[in-house]
């Protein structure tokens, strides 16, 4: 199946190129729908149902970090932007708000495809500087008492906890891989997922990911076929 691309950019010659970038890795992937601003992006991606929304950050004026909400309400793809601006809060408040990845327009082409590629995999396409800026972020104490986070993490059962376990060692892993190391299914993943997220109040995977890494002592390396850590509960 193509991977199904919707290219969000208020300049027309941008659409046209990207469409024709994109195009031309047919079968592997396809333009299946444009959009000049916000509004319409909201309605396409709705209605176009892609894996990948190529998005810019800058819509005739339009802060389009805080349409990324929006956007990701619509459907269960993935957002790559694609930007000329390389202002570090701007991008890391879009990656936080859940985009996937990140492509300057400066980059040879080639790289707009890869991104898509691995985003459409499951990874993060991020840069170094960029992954360790949101990491260092995340992971700053200052707003949490550990005693929080401690009662959090020991509200988990044995196989929430194998689950972290799995995140921490998986960066930008799909559901899919997620449940096969763990030998369950993807909707018994999701359940699970559900409820962890519900009990370390958090409201995306970046978070997980995050919260994951940053603990990964307390969940240990589950591998399939051995016993999930152990914190009482089941």
């Amino acid at each position: 199946m193509a991977i199904r691309v919707l290219l969000v950019n208020s300049h027309q010659i941008v659409l046209w190129g990207l469409e024709k970038l994109i195009n031309a890795e047919s079968p592997n992937m396809e333009v299946v729908g444009k959009a000049t601003n916000g509004h319409d992006a909201v309605h396409e991606a709705r209605e176009k149902k892609p894996h990948i929304l190529l998005l810019d950050l800058c819509l005739a004026g339009e802060k389009c970090s805080s349409l990324i909400t929006d956007l990701l309400g619509e459907g269960p793809f993935h957002i790559i932007i694609f930007t000329e601006f390389h202002d570090q809060a701007t991008i890391d408040e879009a990656v936080l708000r859940g985009a996937r990845g990140v492509v300057y327009k400066e980059e040879p082409p080639h790289q707009i495809i890869k991104a898509i590629e691995k985003v459409h995999a499951g990874e993060l396409w991020l840069g170094r500087s960029a992954t360790g800026r949101l990491f260092i972020n995340c992971v700053r104490p200052a707003q949490t008492p550990p005693d929080s986070t401690t009662k959090k993490i020991n509200a988990l059962t044995r196989k929430e906890r194998a689950i972290m376990g799995a995140f921490a060692t998986q960066a930008g892993a799909s559901n899919k891989k997620i449940a096969q190391k763990l030998c369950i299914s993807e909707q018994t993943l999701r359940n699970h997922l559900t409820s962890i997220f519900s009990k370390l109040e958090i409201t995306n995977r970046f978070d997980l990911f995050m919260f994951a890494k940053l603990h990964h002592r307390e969940f240990g390396t589950f591998e399939p076929g051995s016993e999930p850590p152990s914190n009482g509960s089941i």
